[in-house]
């Protein structure tokens, strides 16, 4: 596990967290699929795709005001 890329390491950390306390996530879990979460949204992606959702999302908000 000492040669995992910091991205792999969050995501088995953040299961094994899920794992751990599946009573209090209940609410979490309703919130989340309201919208999506953040983390789901760019955990998977490089820093690279990363800066691309951002870009589109401060364009449209200036398109929006």
């Amino acid at each position: 596990m000492k040669n995992e890329k910091p991205e792999d390491r969050r995501e088995r950390m953040r299961q094994e967290e899920l794992k751990q306390n599946k009573a209090s996530q209940m609410g979490d879990a309703f919130d989340r699929a309201k919208g999506g979460s953040l983390q789901d949204l760019v955990g998977g992606k490089s820093w690279k795709g990363t800066l691309v959702i951002l870009v589109v999302i401060v364009i449209i908000f200036i398109f929006i005001r």
